[in-house]
């Protein structure tokens, strides 16, 4: 039989109590808003991460379904104490490396250790956007972009169910922020819905065969997003075909037979709602008809039985640390910006001499996992900064010596720490934000007053060296006195080992800006327009967001308003050049044909490198912005040497590159007119451009 005709006789041969007991999770119903008053959401998901799971029904051969986090490596996992596994690279810092095979690797170590662990559902990964640079949950997500994070997002998925794992992808929708996300209604029009923050979702769906979409907390046009009918079934099954199941983020289920109605599938982590009380009484009353419930556990089977769940027995075993941590280091390498680098200050001499670490803390005396939450993940084993770069360098064979300052949070030794930079023959200085869930900051500075200590320790010492470790884009007040900036992100359990790779040149640092750096808060699409960001409240007595930027979002938003950002997207400096070259772009006639684009990449500069070419769309409709990214391919190119590439874009492709919403259509229609087709290595920096005449195309 198939997976859902197995479903359907499983179902069939249950009883009514059998099949609420399936409806939702395990774990004690509590008054989750009460519950957060008092405490705060890492408390609390410490105290009840024991019980992620369904319980088993062993008369009928259901299994006790775990279900674990995971955007950033195995979270929050069912059983005590929760699962140990790889702490790896926040998900904004895999978007850096614009490369779909990283996302494969970095997918298939999350994979296998959720299988390893007997975990069957991984939640991830997320995709929800960057439309401020201060969410709080930025770091599980990828990017401002929906192309760049449906991309990376369906290789990640592709790679965690591989193993036979529910790969769960979230939070749909609309979640781009934390602020009141239990309470907040999110108003955005439905062009702006479909062309950005559905456009990921859309991609997971049909690209990667997603077998699990997780519902977001907030309202969506005054609906909460787990009773949406619009989202949940008009666009989620009908529209696109999606076969699997939904289920609700932890504690955003809101009702019994509105939520069932609208789509949802699966109440987590308790019975709050999808009760036997509240059931019995919708069924009685007919608000609820049974075959709804059926179709809700039929949808979740399927799942479990396409990925041979039933039959796998639960049998945890042991993860292999170094290696999975071996492939860490090596995406963590790949993924570090280089922003600045005057004077060629990167890479340091190996026997540089007295070297000094100095930073708060976070980020210099311990590994910067990153990740607060219920995502974190409880690593296996950790390479503090200092351990790091004193193993690089007894592996380059150097004389360098390294100490390290920890300047205190209210930065009353920062003394110390100047005598420190004085007297070092290379100053490295680290800093950063670490971002958690819950909360979103407040404004885009690094806490505990990080940007005074940076401002008065650069220009002690000529030969030093800012190393960012951020899960957010910061503001850099200080910039013009760094000779040169790294952003190495939260990297996870390999921390110091990447870093001193990064800064000694034994990797080159090849990673782009997935989310625009502003300059100024002021410059950010929210600033004075409080209807964007943190919403108002309104007569119905709770928050209300309203995206009235529209599709101006992103690099979207500073290019469509001739702001020059810090770091624009898709930037990143590398320890070589570049030169693209011999661009050509070939279009055959027909609006459905595939759009071929050809150049040369060459490595003018002294080492072996990676260069990203971007391609990017004007597209010829009122409303518009400048461009859009519609592709871009990593391509590693030795010293003098050159390497050709062949990047295609398919109208017909998923992410609808030329296409725009159209209201009359319902549907996206590539509009005719001409288009601007932009090839370079960055959003602002698109030398190569082609006109191209585009005849109508429906769908």
């Amino acid at each position: 039989m198939s997976p859902r005709e197995r479903a359907e006789q499983l179902v069939e041969a249950m009883t009514l109590e059998q099949k609420i007991a399936q409806l939702h999770g395990a774990m004690e119903t509590i008054d989750i808003y009460s519950a957060l008053a008092e405490t705060d959401l890492e408390e609390l998901t410490d105290q009840f991460q024991v019980e992620r799971h369904v319980a088993a029904i062993e008369e009928l051969g259901i299994p006790r379904f775990r279900i674990t986090n995971g955007p950033v490596g195995v979270g929050r996992g069912d059983g005590m104490p929760s699962p140990r596994a790889t702490s790896l690279p926040m998900t904004i810092a895999l978007a850096a490396g614009f490369d779909v095979e990283l996302a494969r690797r970095y997918g298939d170590v999350i994979g296998s250790e959720t299988a390893t662990l007997g975990q069957h559902v991984l939640e991830g990964p997320g995709v929800c956007l960057h439309r401020t640079t201060i969410a709080g949950r930025n770091f599980e997500y990828f990017s401002e972009d929906p192309y760049l994070s449906g991309s990376m997002g369906v290789a990640v998925t592709r790679a965690i169910q591989a193993h036979d794992v529910i790969a769960m992808g979230k939070h749909y929708v609309v979640n781009d922020q934390e602020y009141e996300r239990f309470r907040v209604d999110i108003e955005v029009d439905e062009h702006v819905l479909r062309e950005l923050y559905l456009l990921p979702f859309e991609m997971l769906v049909k690209d990667a065969g997603v077998a699990a979409i997780m519902s977001a907390y907030n309202r969506v046009r005054g609906v909460y997003a787990t009773e949406y009918r619009h989202t949940l079934t008009d666009i989620l099954r009908t529209e696109w075909g999606f076969e699997g199941y939904v289920q609700s983020d932890f504690w955003s289920c809101r009702s019994c037979a509105p939520a069932i109605n609208a789509g949802l599938d699966h109440e987590m982590p308790d019975a709050k709602w999808l009760n036997e009380t509240n059931v019995k009484a919708a069924l009685q009353d007919t608000s609820l008809e049974i075959e709804t419930v059926d179709r809700a556990l039929v949808r979740r089977f399927t799942q479990m039985f396409r990925f041979g769940q039933f039959e796998r027995p639960y049998a945890p075993g042991e993860i292999d640390a170094r290696a999975h941590g071996a492939v860490s280091r090596e995406i963590g390498s790949q993924i570090a910006v280089l922003l600045k680098n005057d004077r060629a200050v990167l890479p340091l001499d190996k026997d540089a001499g007295a070297i000094a670490l100095i930073g708060q803390s976070a980020f210099v005396d311990e590994a910067c996992l990153g990740g607060g939450g219920s995502s974190k993940v409880d690593p296996l084993y950790t390479v503090t900064p200092l351990d790091g770069m004193r193993d690089v360098l007894r592996d380059l064979e150097s004389s360098a010596t390294v100490t390290k300052v920890t300047v205190a949070d209210d930065l009353s030794n920062l003394d110390d720490a100047k005598r420190a930079a004085e007297t070092a023959d290379v100053v490295v200085l680290m800093a950063g934000l670490i971002a958690t869930e819950g909360a979103d900051q407040r404004d885009p500075n690094m806490l505990n007053d990080q940007n005074r200590m940076l401002d008065e320790l650069l220009g002690i010492n000529p030969a030093t060296v800012v190393v960012l470790k951020d899960s957010n884009p910061v503001l850099m007040p200080w910039i013009d006195k760094a000779p040169a900036v790294l952003e190495a992100w939260n990297q996870g359990a390999e921390d110091g080992h990447v870093v001193a790779d990064l800064l000694f040149g034994v990797v080159n640092p090849s990673g782009k800006v997935p989310t625009t750096y502003p300059r100024v808060e002021d410059d950010t699409l929210y600033a004075g327009r409080p209807e964007r960001y943190p919403g108002t409240v309104e007569e119905a007595g709770y928050p209300v967001i309203r995206y009235s930027e529209g599709l101006e979002m992103g690099y979207r938003w500073f290019q469509a308003q001739g702001i020059e950002p810090l770091f624009g997207f898709g930037f990143g400096l590398s320890y070589t050049t570049f030169e693209i070259a011999d661009v050509s772009v070939s279009a055959p006639d027909g609006a459905n044909a595939p759009v071929t684009v050809t150049a040369s990449v060459t490595n003018t500069g002294p080492v072996s490198g990676a260069e990203v070419v971007q391609v990017y769309l004007g597209v010829p409709e009122a409303g518009q912005p400048p461009k859009r990214l519609v592709a871009f391919q990593k391509v590693f190119v030795e010293p003098g040497a050159s390497e050709s590439v062949t990047i295609t874009v398919d109208p017909m492709a998923t992410n609808h590159p030329f296409g725009v919403w159209d209201y009359t259509a319902q549907s996206f229609v590539t509009k005719p007119g001409e288009y601007t087709i932009y090839i370079g290595n960055s959003a602002d920096n698109t030398p190569h451009t082609t006109l191209l005449i585009v005849a109508e195309r429906i769908g």
